[in-house]
């Protein structure tokens, strides 16, 4: 794809065109090789995933106007290809992708030419989700929060300092690199700090539970914090701390936890992939981007073949299945972490 061109503008604005103008080409379909790319552009930088779901949001909401009652709508955790909508979606579609492409058009215009404003990484916001419930949000400096089931939190960045408050239940951070900004998740009395890393942070009755997963925090028991930075225990990827608030003199318990349980705690945080007409390419990329197991596309021509349904990530084997039975393809195993995909002759 072109990048945009140059402009006076800042990086933030122009990250906002880049992410308007893939969504537009993904829109009339992507060679695999285009969904690679994009792919990969969504993963340089924490901003570029957070352009892309902002933007993808009035996209999916123009895009129901081409959806039609099913009861895969219905029940959208379904393993299942999704059937086609028949001669109304094709009615509809030229007309969506059209008000898309405007809809799309005119943001990256906007965020192109837009004079300059505050910046979007103050202020509070509150997230919630009920039993059994899942929620992704991308906040204003590009950090993610993953909320489990009846989970509650509270956001209050200021210019000097992200903070989150867990209120109830469990979340999950990625967390966007700032050292001039330390991000801090605050569970009643406990306190822990990152800068760029990856945690899991639950409240379990009189305890709190951090889960190191990616790089390392730093966790205060005593908040508001008065230890110095170089004090506070720190807890490496692969390590669990549990922290009781009744009990400050008991010393902070540290255990190694292996991969396949640190998997089995997160497992919540992997909702089912949901694609809706979205070409086989795209859905054998997104795939890729989550497993070990490689998918192949044996004949390039099923890279076009349209795709729907909702499918757990880890499970690479039963989407193939799926495919080998309702659409007419061969699967192959080569090796141990490769599949490739050929049209039955």
């Amino acid at each position: 794809m072109k990048q945009p061109p140059e402009h006076p503008f800042s990086s933030d604005e122009a990250v906002e065109a880049t992410a308007a103008a893939w969504l537009a080409e993904q829109d009339g379909g992507l060679s695999p090789e285009a969904a690679v790319e994009f792919a990969r552009w969504r993963q340089a930088d924490p901003r570029h995933e957070a352009a892309v779901s902002r933007l993808a949001a009035g996209w999916a909401t123009l895009r129901r106007l081409e959806e039609l009652p099913s009861l895969w709508m219905a029940h959208p955790g379904r393993p299942q290809l999704e059937p086609s909508s028949g001669a109304l979606r094709r009615r509809f579609l030229p007309v969506t992708a059209a008000a898309l492409a405007a809809c799309l058009g005119l943001a990256a215009a906007w965020w192109w030419h837009r004079p300059a404003a505050p910046a979007l990484d103050a202020g509070s916001a509150d997230y919630a989700t009920t039993a059994g419930g899942y929620q992704q949000a991308t906040l204003p400096d590009g950090s993610v929060v993953e909320l489990n089931g009846d989970t509650e939190v509270r956001v209050l960045y200021r210019p000097e300092v992200r903070r989150i408050q867990l209120l109830r239940g469990e979340a999950h951070f990625t967390v966007a690199k700032n050292k001039q900004r330390p991000f801090w998740v605050e569970a009643r009395t406990v306190g822990v700090r990152a800068v760029g890393t990856a945690f899991d942070v639950c409240l379990r009755g009189d305890r709190v539970e951090v889960l190191v997963t990616e790089g390392q925090v730093q966790v205060d028991r005593n908040l508001p914090a008065k230890t110095e930075a170089r004090d506070r225990p720190i807890l490496a990827a692969g390590q669990r701390a549990t922290v009781a608030f009744e009990q400050a003199a008991e010393p902070l318990r540290v255990e190694a936890v292996k991969p396949l349980m640190v998997q089995a705690a997160l497992a919540w945080a992997r909702p089912w992939l949901e694609f809706s007409d979205i070409p086989l390419a795209q859905v054998v990329t997104e795939f890729n981007l989550r497993n070990q197991v490689q998918l192949e596309l044996g004949d390039p021509e099923l890279g076009s073949l349209r795709i729907g349904g909702g499918f757990r990530p880890d499970n690479v084997e039963g989407f193939v299945r799926l495919l080998a039975s309702g659409k007419g393809i061969i699967v192959l195993h080569p090796d141990a972490n490769r599949i490739v995909l050929r049209k039955a002759r």
